[in-house]
């Protein structure tokens, strides 16, 4: 399980432009990112493997396009439960907060891609301990945190 891309922008609802690596902040999410901050949605998460089934359908889509933040390999994100914990790299820690949203008005992705997997495909984390990501950088489940408090 590993980080296939990062993405920011600086406006909500829009696409997101891809980066080398990103700074995390614990209880805010990626410097510089629209959807940081102090709520529960800090950063987002969607699987390669679902970017590469919209592809597979005829949607011209690439990483970033969903306004995804972490684009990941090996994880069925829509299966992880709220609660759970993952170590991204040496020293990020996030907490999963919500899986999928509820869109109440199509976006600018929906309308640019024709579709848009966000609501069903994502989820999305608040940062526990902030640091350094990079692009293949590994995830890690941290077990026994779905229990925890934090």
């Amino acid at each position: 399980m590993k980080i296939v891309s990062i993405a920011v922008s600086k406006k909500k609802g829009t696409r997101k432009e891809a980066v080398e690596e990103a700074l995390l902040q614990a209880e805010h999410g990626i410097v510089g990112d629209a959807h940081a901050g102090p709520w529960h949605r800090q950063v987002s998460f969607l699987a390669m493997e679902g970017i590469q089934r919209a592809q597979a359908s005829g949607l011209a889509v690439g990483f970033g396009d969903f306004a995804e933040n972490i684009a990941t390999e090996g994880i069925d994100w829509p299966k992880i439960p709220v609660g759970a914990r993952f170590r991204l790299g040496n020293e990020v820690l996030v907490e999963i907060t919500q899986i999928g949203k509820e869109c109440h008005k199509k976006c600018a992705i929906y309308y640019q891609a024709g579709d848009c997997i966000m609501p069903r495909e994502g989820v999305f984390a608040r940062v526990i301990a902030g640091g350094a990501i990079r692009c293949g950088d590994e995830i890690i489940p941290v077990e026994g945190a779905a229990d925890e408090k934090g």
